[in-house]
């Protein structure tokens, strides 16, 4: 738990001293820990959510008709691996990510408007 709030910490303060003002660095409701793309917006009724202290699956989907997904992956390949993540590698229009037991997919749903679904889950 120390190790993601220190993560964070460090993630807007990076952001900060790159110019980025410490509000623009939104993190995903239920995936404090992901960053949510300035101009993307999350689908509120579509969040799924079950975990425990073992697991956990944690699935939120992003919106934006301005934003194309060669900005998402780029954003998240360079951001995530400030906060942990070590990235695996992209398969069709899925990025993929693992830290500390567990995956991170950022899936393209639909082009216009461009639709993200983003799935955090255990490695077991």
């Amino acid at each position: 738990m120390f190790k993601n709030h220190l993560r964070i910490f460090i993630f807007v303060l990076a952001a900060m001293t790159a110019g980025i003002s410490a509000a623009g660095a939104a993190f995903i409701e239920g995936l404090e820990d992901v960053p949510l793309l300035s101009g993307m917006k999350q689908v509120q009724k579509d969040n799924i959510s079950f975990g425990n202290e073992q697991s956990r699956l944690v699935e939120a989907y992003l919106t934006s008709s301005k934003i194309g997904f060669a900005k998402v992956e780029k954003f998240y390949k360079e951001t995530l691996p400030q906060l942990g993540w070590t990235y695996q590698g992209k398969r069709d229009d899925t990025l993929t990510f693992y830290r500390d037991g567990e995956a991170i997919d950022i899936a393209r749903e639909s082009i216009k408007p461009l639709i993200v679904r983003i799935t955090v889950k255990s490695r077991l």
